[in-house]
């Protein structure tokens, strides 16, 4: 009995100590928390000798906008450190925990989103600006994913608090969370879908696009006004109508940007000091049409090729003028097609001279932009 007894007494002794411990760290957590900024303080002095910033340029700009949350939530993590004095009394831990991981967790989301968004305007809106060449909604993509990201840094924050293990409790939730994760399944889809057209960028902000949405009816033609975080505006040509297709949509689907694709129209111009007969034409016509087989990056549907008069009558008979379409999607890509271009027309010369056919270029190659048809 008397051991009994001296028992409870070690165990009652142990718990008061405990306890008291426990409340005296709860007095002394909102002193460690106010003294944060200053340990930053410092810190930033300390590594001005080492570095060549500026200690007081550096608080105020990273550490002063934060002071209250960053206290609040040194307080409340060095009151949660405190209370692992009181883990060996699993029922009071879990009862004062709820109530401290809480606040923390709370804590942590509200000092989290204030740097995110500290960091967004004054960092990533200059580097999206330059990347995208719109803010608004590419930036509230990245910050809806780092809220999202936050939010459950602050739910593992508090399961581990308590102590829960989050895979057991993942794998005993069972069809409830299956249930959740297909109601949430579009949700994800067309955020997946938005990401992947901001790094991708298929189309941006005013471009023209063909969009095949029916593989058996017509493409649809139209401006793209807007891409926002779940579905894309395009509006229509002709029938002026505004369709709205989610983002996980767009992203599988295939897009044809026309607004990107350049073309260019090259005339060349052979002269001939002798009047072609019709022969002499058709042979001609072929022997053009077979030298640019070879060469991709030319629209042969386009193309077309002219018998008419020379200006200079005196010295050639007929001229032949050829037109052709070279379309590119970049300006290097359409330098290449044009040496393409170049290649082929030292490929007409010589099969034309084989069949003593032999002209002259009274210029060189003309090339005028042409607009993409819509």
């Amino acid at each position: 009995m008397v051991e009994v007894d001296r028992e409870i007494q070690k165990y009652v002794l142990e718990l008061v100590l405990r306890v008291g411990l426990f409340l005296v760290g709860a007095v002394v957590s909102p002193f460690v928390g106010r003294s944060l900024p200053k340990f930053f303080k410092w810190l930033f002095v300390l590594s001005q000798r080492y570095f060549k910033t500026s200690a007081k340029e550096t608080y105020t700009n990273f550490v002063e906008p934060f002071q209250t949350s960053l206290t609040m939530t040194g307080t409340l993590a060095f009151i949660s450190l405190c209370l692992n004095l009181l883990v060996k009394y699993e029922d009071l831990y879990t009862f004062l925990g709820v109530f401290i991981y809480l606040a923390l967790s709370v804590s942590v989301i509200w000092f989290s989103s204030k740097i995110a968004r500290q960091i967004i305007r004054q960092s990533v809106i200059n580097v999206v600006q330059r990347s995208f060449g719109t803010v608004n909604e590419v930036v509230l993509v990245f910050e809806t994913l780092i809220y999202v990201i936050i939010v459950i840094f602050a739910i593992v924050v508090f399961a581990r608090g308590l102590r829960v293990n989050l895979i057991a409790l993942s794998a005993s939730l069972g069809i409830s969370g299956i249930a959740v994760a297909f109601a949430a399944r579009q949700a994800l889809e067309r955020l997946i879908g938005t990401i992947e057209l901001y790094l991708d960028r298929p189309y941006v902000p005013g471009e023209y696009i063909k969009v095949t949405f029916n593989p058996y009816g017509e493409d649809v033609y139209g401006r793209v006004e807007s891409i926002g975080l779940r579905s894309t505006k395009i509006r229509t040509v002709a029938q002026n109508t505004l369709i709205i297709a989610p983002n996980s949509m767009m992203a599988s689907m295939k897009i044809e940007n026309i607004s990107r694709g350049k073309k260019v129209m090259a005339m060349l111009c052979l002269d001939f000091a002798k009047t072609l007969k019709d022969g002499e034409k058709s042979l001609i016509s072929q022997v053009i049409k077979e030298s640019t087989q070879v060469f991709w990056g030319l629209e042969r549907t386009s193309s077309q090729i002219q018998f008419c008069q020379p200006e200079n009558r005196d010295r050639f008979r007929s001229r032949v003028r050829i037109i052709f379409f070279i379309t590119g999607s970049s300006d290097n890509s359409l330098e290449l097609r044009k040496r393409l271009l170049e290649l082929a027309n030292e490929t007409i010369a010589v099969r034309l001279a084989a069949y003593n056919l032999t002209f002259v270029t009274p210029e060189p190659t003309l090339y005028i932009d042409s607009p993409m048809s819509i």
